[in-house]
């Protein structure tokens, strides 16, 4: 079982990496370098320091799925990216991390006026290379309109998150609708964006929407596991949530057992009060409660699949979800 879970995961990666080089290929052609060179490289160092690049992946593989070439919506695939960096960038600077994909983040290096630039700069490079794609007018206005409600929504996730922090504690219901907002909605985009270009029906849409909305809410909850248990490998700061106090599903289910470690919301820990904080939360099961619920949710979202034709790029779609609550990093 073991090796095929091993073979499964690389056949993934494999999968992933070979559309992930012609994303990267598109992404220096649509996006290059440009003067003042200091501001573009800023706004370029994320995408140089690498990343999975999984939502124009599959906004790719949906493309597969339903039939149609990625190549006349390259341009649609790249933005997804770019609003993705575009997000990183803001949400290091409101969260004061120093490194992102293993390297130190945008107003680390450039500082925090720049930085904001940077990302502002990425927000409008998306709509504008958007602009691009060989489909119908019709078409390219309604994936442009759900881009920028998408963009909207995620900004309202990011303001909840941070109002979170504010308060004791939320409740589950909230923390799962802040996900959905700062989260899984821009991987809904990417697989319902190619749908709506190519003017599929409404059905199939909305049916790709929800797999991107459930698979990202897992995939978030994950990553959240993954802040405490992944320590180096996720290549950001190991248990900062819990250090910075953030109301993730973990810290919630902790709180109703009346179990929050002594460093929650301190600002800053050892690396041994960390560790002891993190043994603290699988003892009390709220680490095994939020892996579970990433679950959960992940497997709605594949039922929502069934309106697909069966083949292999749907069974890729699947993979990808079950691997987005299963990574190491």
């Amino acid at each position: 079982m073991a090796n095929k879970t091993m073979e499964m995961k690389s056949k993934i990666k494999e999968e992933v990496s070979k559309r992930a080089e012609i994303v990267d290929s598109a992404i220096k052609e649509l996006l290059p370098l440009k003067e003042p060179e200091g501001l573009y490289k800023a706004t370029r160092h994320l995408f140089k320091a690498g990343g999975k690049r999984l939502r124009p992946v599959m906004s790719m593989i949906v493309c597969e799925a339903i039939g149609q070439d990625y190549r006349k919506i390259i341009p649609a695939i790249v933005a997804i990216e770019t609003i993705h960096n575009f997000t990183l960038i803001h949400d290091d600077i409101m969260d004061r991390d120093e490194t992102r994909r293993g390297v130190k983040t945008v107003h680390t290096l450039w500082g925090e006026p720049t930085a904001i630039l940077a990302g502002d700069t990425l927000f409008s490079e998306a709509f504008y290379i958007m602009t691009f794609c060989n489909v119908d007018s019709e078409s390219l206005i309604k994936g442009m309109r759900l881009l920028a409600d998408v963009c909207v929504k995620i900004c309202e996730g990011q303001y909840m998150d941070m109002s979170f922090e504010e308060r004791d504690m939320v409740s589950e219901e909230e923390y799962i609708e802040m996900v959905k907002k700062k989260t899984s909605v821009l991987i809904a985009a990417s697989c319902s964006l190619p749908a709506i270009l190519f003017g599929e029906k409404e059905e199939v849409v909305s049916a790709l929407w929800d797999f991107g909305v459930l698979s990202g809410i897992g995939f978030q909850i994950h990553d959240d596991v993954l802040d405490l248990v992944g320590k180096e490998k996720t290549g950001k700061d190991w248990g900062s949530d819990i250090v910075e106090g953030k109301k993730t599903l973990i810290a919630i289910k902790a709180y109703e057992k009346g179990c929050i470690p002594e460093i929650f919301g301190k600002g800053k820990a050892s690396k041994d009060e960390i560790e002891r904080a993190v043994r603290m939360l699988e003892e009390n099961g709220a680490i095994a409660y939020a892996s579970q619920k990433a679950m959960e949710f992940v497997n709605r979202g594949k039922e929502r699949l069934n309106i697909l034709p069966p083949s292999p790029a749907k069974d890729l779609l699947i993979s990808i979800a079950d691997y987005l609550v299963t990574r190491e990093y």
